[in-house]
């Protein structure tokens, strides 16, 4: 069996951000709006009040203090409260693929590939802009370069599935290299008004590159040991908008057709599952807690990591242990584990191991232990 190697990553960042405090300011100027045109109904107990949001609580909820966003005008303006973005011809790339060059770049550049070298583009993201024609067929059109795309879609555990499929290709031999990109716009799905999750997204893109260890100079990247998926169906994490809203009989609110869960629900019942799925993805692979560098997680939450690197580790994981963006990016779904990945991997030593995770709606999870070569 062909043995598998991530050679280089890349990361795009948006150049605008959105602080915590400016968030609160432009969602509190729609709670003040929004009570007074609705005062009335209000009073007498037909509409229920909107409450405020503070910085303070989206920090001690979430570990977050800003985020990346493609567009912070339309986000920060009470009227609108969403990123606008230009719509575009079909003769031009799409925003999310060109996020996705941006990405990739880099990440060719660091590897000492150019886009001949490429068999295979795989996108996987949460929110892909349209059925068809493939994002990742656009992507591979305007790099110039891979033989074949094709999308995934599996929410926040996206990029461990992709890498998964990437590595199987490897290793039966379909592909010899494998570019793995994962443009996320998670704030054209986030709803801005909803004061439990205005602060949870923000925008990105990431890209990793999959190769044949015999291609790969000795030094360079790490080596897949494993990888592991798992699935288990939940609606504690739903975005209800597809091709069938305007044929359904019933018409769903704007709020049901974006991104909704429940937090709490989510928190009890991933951490354990994500937990368990990595200690024994460790077993499988005749390793332990003790052989472990680093955890690079999802950056969905900072308490909900903690909880996970507790549980796989037996006591709390040292910043070294388990490094966090979610401060700076917030949760940018299937790209946030491997931006973590990307900053914080240089300083490996040869032989340290690391497991990067992905998990989400779906459920969905993913696990990949790598070594370092």
């Amino acid at each position: 069996m062909n043995n598998v190697v991530i050679s280089a990553t890349g990361l795009y960042t948006p150049p605008e951000s959105v602080s915590n405090e400016e968030l609160v300011t432009a969602f509190n100027a729609y709670v003040e709006q929004f009570n007074r045109d609705n005062a009335s109904a209000i009073d007498a107990g037909d509409v229920e009040a909107l409450s405020p949001s503070n910085s303070d609580f989206i920090f001690k909820a979430s570990g977050i203090k800003s985020r990346y966003v493609v567009d912070k005008a339309g986000i920060l303006d009470p009227e609108i409260m969403h990123p606008r973005i230009r719509t575009r011809s079909n003769d031009e790339p799409s925003l999310q693929c060109e996020m996705a060059l941006k990405a990739i770049e880099p990440c060719l550049e660091r590897a000492g590939r150019t886009a001949d070298d490429i068999d295979a583009v795989i996108v996987a993201c949460s929110n892909l802009p349209r059925p068809y024609p493939a994002l990742a067929v656009e992507v591979q059109q305007y790099l110039g370069g891979g033989r074949f795309g094709f999308d995934i879609n599996v929410a926040c555990a996206s990029a461990a599935f992709a890498i998964q499929t990437a590595a199987d290709m490897i290793r039966s031999g379909s592909a010899r290299r494998v570019l793995m990109v994962n443009p996320e716009i998670c704030s054209a799905h986030l709803n801005f008004r909803d004061r439990d999750s205005h602060f949870i997204f923000g925008d990105v893109c990431t890209a990793a590159l999959l190769e044949h260890a015999d291609d790969v100079t000795d030094g360079q990247g790490f080596d897949v040991l494993g990888t592991r998926l798992q699935t288990r169906f939940s609606n504690n994490i739903r975005n209800n908008f597809g091709f069938l809203n305007r044929s359904e009989d019933d018409p769903r609110s704007d709020a049901d057709r974006l991104f909704v869960q429940n937090g709490r629900k989510v928190f009890k019942e991933v951490g354990p599952m994500v937990a368990q799925m990595i200690v024994e993805h460790l077993g499988e692979n005749d390793l332990s807690a003790e052989d472990l560098k680093r955890l690079w997680l999802h950056q969905a939450n900072i308490n909900m990591n903690s909880l996970i690197c507790r549980r796989v580790l037996g006591r709390d994981a040292t910043t070294d242990e388990m490094p966090s963006v979610l401060a700076e990016y917030a949760n940018t779904s299937s790209a946030s584990p491997v931006i973590v990945f990307h900053k914080f991997s240089d300083d490996m030593d040869s032989g340290d191991i690391g497991v990067l995770c992905g998990f989400g709606a779906g459920y969905s999870a993913g696990s990949v232990i790598v070594k370092r070569r």
